[in-house]
């Protein structure tokens, strides 16, 4: 299982993000969002995997660009990692393959809590101004 010091993990790999790349989250978001199911390993994240695809949609259109890009493609490349199903442990392994999943999604809140919740209180600001 992944360990505090895969930040640097994501770091990395957030460093090869391109936008192709980010058009890939966009275009796969539904997907994506599946892998977030209400049972699994990864059903804790439900909610913060919704505000993740909802933070690059918006970033990715234009309309929210107060975020580091650098919070963005740590987003991007750890869900593109969560929506492969051959990562470090291939998903078909039951409950095992998802670890690391769970792992990724742990360490990237941790590295972009801040500018997740400054993108939620934009997000409420918006919904009520619409």
């Amino acid at each position: 299982m992944l360990n505090k010091p895969d930040e640097e993990f994501i770091k990395e790999g957030a460093q090869k993000v391109t936008d192709k790349d980010l058009e890939k989250v966009v275009n796969k978001s539904e997907e994506i969002k599946k892998k977030f199911n209400t049972k699994g390993p990864l059903a804790r994240f439900v909610e913060d995997g919704k505000l993740l695809i909802a933070v690059i949609k918006d970033y990715s259109s234009g309309k929210y660009r107060q975020i580091p890009y650098g919070a963005i493609a740590s987003i991007v490349f750890s869900l593109i990692y969560v929506f492969n199903p051959f990562d470090l442990m291939p998903d078909m392994l039951p409950l095992i393959g998802q670890v690391d999943d769970v792992a990724v999604m742990g360490a990237c809140l941790m590295l972009v809590e801040q500018d997740l919740h400054k993108y939620k209180d934009w997000k409420q600001i918006q919904g009520k101004t619409e």
